[in-house]
């Protein structure tokens, strides 16, 4: 029986906001990564829309939080991310796991050739046909640096050049996602130039505009418990007051459906 048949049970989050207390200290997960994932978004995604033994693409690997939820919940994994630094850190938290088949390849993921070879031979390897999910977390334009790499979204500070190269890496793992998967963008907004950039809305109306999908989900994420918001509430509603900002606090979780 699988948690939505065992739905009186289970804690899968149906609504459309998630109030998260704090980040997920539990397993692999340190917090060791600006930007980094919070556990509790991959784990509700992967228990809603895979199966033990599936297969979860995800495109910015990062510091491994959504590998992590994967091996604890039995989902095999493929992971792409151009900072062989931080591949480097999560193969060494990986090296004794056996329990599924998962690798992080250091490639471009916005071009199509690299990604393409890479990921038909890991799925060769791996008797695999498609991929069940898949996740992205981008970088939100040049907010914060990832790496020094050109290839690196997060060094692009042009909204339409972002959402060019941003939309050649969705597009190129769209193409492994089986008939009728299931795929997540996680994206927040910035603020440039005194004035708010709507990215994660951006985002989800290119795809919108570029995929044959269905839109079915746009979920509002908070955290209280982060780090770099603790003890500084005070200064920040100061700044916000003195000019006419508001503060973030959210990030959308925009689901989409492969038709």
């Amino acid at each position: 029986m699988n948690e939505i048949d065992d739905w009186k049970q289970t804690d899968l989050n149906v609504d459309s906001l998630w109030i998260i207390p704090e980040r997920a200290k539990d397993g692999k997960h340190k917090n060791v990564y600006h930007g980094n994932f919070i556990p509790q978004i991959p784990n509700q995604l992967i228990r809603r829309y895979t199966t033990i033994g599936n297969t979860v693409l995800e495109l910015f690997s990062g510091s491994g939080t959504t590998l992590f939820e994967c091996e604890k919940l039995h989902r095999d994994y493929i992971g792409f991310d151009i900072n062989n630094s931080i591949i480097e850190y999560v193969n060494a938290k990986m090296q004794n796991c056996t329990t599924i088949n998962y690798s992080i390849k250091n490639v471009d993921v916005t071009n199509e050739k690299e990604f393409s070879d890479k990921i038909e031979k890991w799925m060769t390897d791996n008797h695999k046909q498609s991929v069940d999910f898949m996740i992205a977390h981008p970088p939100y334009l040049d907010i914060v640096k990832f790496t020094d790499d050109n290839r690196d979204l997060s060094n692009i500070s042009d909204p339409k050049l972002f959402l060019e190269k941003l939309m050649s890496g969705i597009t190129n793992g769209y193409k492994y996602l089986k008939r009728n998967g299931y795929f997540a963008i996680v994206a927040g907004d910035v603020y440039k130039k005194s004035e708010v950039i709507p990215l994660a809305f951006l985002i989800m109306n290119t795809i919108k505009q570029n995929l044959n999908v269905k839109m079915k989900g746009i979920i509002i994420k908070n955290i209280e418990g982060n780090r770099g918001k603790l003890g500084t509430q005070d200064i920040w509603k100061y700044r916000a007051l003195k000019s006419d900002y508001f503060l973030f606090k959210h990030e959308y979780i925009f689901v989409f459906k492969k038709l």
